[in-house]
């Protein structure tokens, strides 16, 4: 419907389509919409008469594809029996793609078979596929990754036979995030504060921020922002008390993973980390604790069976944790449900800490970390998707990183990763692992949480949980300790707002702008009087 759309408005005022490139970019954003690049080739030979090579430069200068994953199940290939029913047109140009595809590879790379079977459109074998991944960057003049440990990944790894090809296409493109909705709109007393402080021009230009920083010294100041913080986090601890009935410590540490559930993403290293908290209060309960709030939310997929498992895994460390009376205010733990933006809006600006810990490597971005980092939150994570980016603007000293970096994990995997060396060595890891598989936390069930176990122990933890654990829990006394010196942290907060500067869509939507629309600003007169 789209294409039909552009076809008509072009029409509207160009007898031809020579200038069809210059007029119209189509950006695919990941391969869902991949199979744009077909029916716009249908449309132009079957409806308006232009020969394959025409018709086919323009495709190509018109399309640019985004890849969002480099997880393998992401990279979508629909069965070319289901395109031949539903879609026999379009099948059938897909064919001719790759014939003509190959024959191009075939003169660059005489005998080189592996590299076709690799770059072919169509996968061989029990069942054919189509690899929309590969049609996307076929049929498009760039491919972009979205943070540039992302970006490298795709040319060095995901993708590399077709850098080796086409280097010229591959190009990185940041994520980013709207500072009038991720600040001004959802944080007023935050933003309000800032713009007494260095006017409202941040408001459309970002990298205004970056003003912030001799602020950071000013012990007055700092204490205006912990102020706001504190009343944010009030306001969530109503909103928490009402939907969820547990009344948490607005003095502890906000510490909240809110974010799609996937192993990846780890909210499950998060959970292990907070057993391993609730067991060394119940070692020592009139022991020193800095409090902390751990706050999860985030939706999974309808069939996605261990996301959900862990889920439960997590709702049932919290009936445990909130209901012992030897924990009190030292230690709570709520997942709250329903997860969209309009209650992201309330957690991210109470936030203190945001949990940015997926394994190195497999987050390609994040936008999170972003919303989180430009409201004050100080950042826990690996050096993973653009908070690498992130540590580079607010710099070492403001963001704590911990475990494997990409190239660790590859070499770990490689070298033969496993998870019962550090399960043998670690006893605080074991005693939580013991715990989660002998039904503490199930005692109505005692193996209901055994197929979690099992994907770390006997399934080879692929998502390297068992090997980041000491440094992650390390790390977090390291937060635990810097909370306790408000005006350290005040600064290391506004360090983080000042330095979001790169993070906003209007550099990224810019870049996109220049690099592979060709698109050039023009000024556009405000409205005139209503």
């Amino acid at each position: 419907a789209t294409i039909q759309d552009i076809m008509r408005r072009y029409k509207k005022t160009h007898t031809d389509f020579k200038e069809f490139p210059d007029m119209v970019a189509i950006q695919l954003n990941d391969t869902h919409p991949a199979i744009a690049i077909p029916d716009l080739m249908r449309i132009f030979l079957d409806e308006e008469g232009l020969n394959w090579e025409e018709a086919w430069d323009i495709t190509v200068k018109t399309f640019g594809y985004t890849n969002h994953t480099i997880l393998p199940e992401a990279l979508e290939r629909w069965p070319v029996s289901l395109m031949e029913k539903v879609l026999p047109r379009h099948m059938q140009i897909i064919y001719e793609i790759n014939r003509r595809f190959i024959e191009h590879l075939n003169s660059m790379y005489p005998g080189n078979n592996s590299m076709v079977s690799e770059l072919s459109i169509i996968e061989e074998g029990a069942e054919k596929k189509v690899r929309m991944a590969n049609l996307a960057i076929i049929g498009s003049h760039s491919l972009n990754g979205v943070a540039a440990l992302h970006t490298e990944i795709l040319k060095t790894h995901v993708f590399k036979d077709f850098y080796k090809l086409w280097p010229e296409k591959f190009n990185n493109k940041t994520n980013g995030i709207t500072q009038r909705r991720w600040l001004k709109l959802c944080n007023p007393r935050l933003s309000n504060l800032i713009t007494g402080v260095i006017g409202d021009g941040w408001i459309t230009d970002l990298y205004q921020m970056k003003q912030l920083k001799p602020y950071a010294e000013k012990e007055d100041f700092q204490q205006q922002w912990l102020d706001v913080k504190r009343a944010n986090k009030e306001f969530l601890a109503k909103y928490i008390m009402s939907h969820n009935g547990i009344a948490v410590n607005v003095d502890s540490i906000f510490d909240i993973q809110v974010k799609r559930l996937h192993e990846y993403k780890r909210q499950l290293l998060n959970c292990l980390h907070v057993i391993a908290l609730y067991n060394r209060i119940k070692d020592n309960p009139n022991g020193s604790f800095v409090p902390r709030t751990v706050i999860f939310a985030g939706k999974a997929a309808p069939g996605y069976y261990m996301a959900k498992l862990i889920i439960k895994l997590i709702n049932s460390v919290g009936e445990a944790v909130n209901n012992d009376p030897q924990v009190r205010d030292k230690l709570k733990l709520l997942f709250l449900r329903n997860y969209a933006v309009s209650n992201a809006e309330k957690i991210i600006p109470a936030a203190d800490l945001s949990e940015q810990i997926s394994t190195a490597g497999t987050e390609a971005s994040g936008t999170g970390n972003m919303k989180f980092a430009l409201n004050g939150a100080l950042t826990i994570g690996t050096l993973d998707g653009a908070n690498v980016e992130i540590r580079e603007e607010v710099g070492d000293g403001n963001i704590f990183i911990f475990g494997l970096d990409a190239d660790g994990v590859a070499n770990l995997k490689k070298s033969g990763y496993n998870p019962f060396y550090y399960y043998n060595n670690n006893q605080e890891l074991s005693r939580v692992i013991n715990q989660i598989q002998n039904g503490f936390f199930s005692k109505n069930q005692p193996d209901l949480f055994r197929p979690i176990v099992d994907s770390l122990l006997y399934q080879g933890d692929t998502y390297m949980l068992f090997a980041d654990f000491d440094s992650y829990v390390k790390c977090q006394d390291r937060v635990a300790e810097a909370f306790t010196d408000r005006k350290k942290w005040a600064k290391m907060s506004i360090l983080n707002t000042a330095g979001m500067g790169k993070f906003s869509t209007d550099r990224t939507i810019a870049e996109y702008a220049k690099d592979i629309w060709n698109v050039k600003s023009v000024q556009v007169k405000g409205p005139g009087p209503v």
